[in-house]
């Protein structure tokens, strides 16, 4: 049976979207126009990852895939090469589900580590294989060590500023439904 889902789950949609929205544009402003020696952490990946590790039922897959999408579109990317890979992604994590809720954060975080590193390298392979522009493997690396290392840093906003927290054993919805 399909489950109700209630204001505080849209709320928490909208948020994200909202959220995404703004982090897209920020990426798109141009605020130095030259050309940089390093990239900073993919924040809107870390923000779908935490969402979806720490709060599945709230983040379904068709909005990741739009979110996502949406953003290949506008950075350029090979229109959902990346979105594809997200999608796989935060399915495998959404399958974990209950496993993160009593996994050690260090733990959490290497497994979030691995899942970034793999469809990076994916990502890397299909882009060669298809003869496809790529940004230099320096970049990318340093995307990615920034990506895993500002990860904590994105749960413990996530948690102030939006209440993004573990679900508990047994924790029950206001409608009653588990978590």
């Amino acid at each position: 049976m399909a489950e109700r889902i209630d204001s505080q789950t849209w709320m928490m949609r909208a948020i994200f979207v909202m959220l995404a929205f703004v982090l897209i544009v920020v990426d798109l402003v141009p605020l130095d126009l030259r050309p940089t020696a390093w990239a900073g952490p993919d924040i809107l990946l870390l923000v779908t990852l935490v969402w979806v590790a720490r709060r599945p039922a709230v983040l379904p897959v068709f909005v990741v895939a739009i979110v996502f999408l949406m953003a290949d579109l506008l950075f350029l990317r090979p229109p959902g090469l990346w979105a594809a890979l997200v999608v796989v992604l935060t399915e495998v994590i959404r399958r974990q589900h209950s496993e993160f809720r009593n996994m050690a954060f260090l733990v959490e975080w290497g497994t979030i580590a691995g899942g970034l590193v793999t469809v990076t390298l994916i990502n890397r392979i299909v882009l060669t294989v298809t003869a496809a522009p790529r940004p230099p493997l320096g970049l990318s690396l340093i995307e990615l060590v920034a990506t895993i290392l500002f990860y904590p840093v994105v749960v413990v906003l996530a948690y102030y500023l939006f209440g993004i927290r573990r679900a508990a054993r047994g924790e029950m919805g206001s409608k009653g439904q588990l978590l």
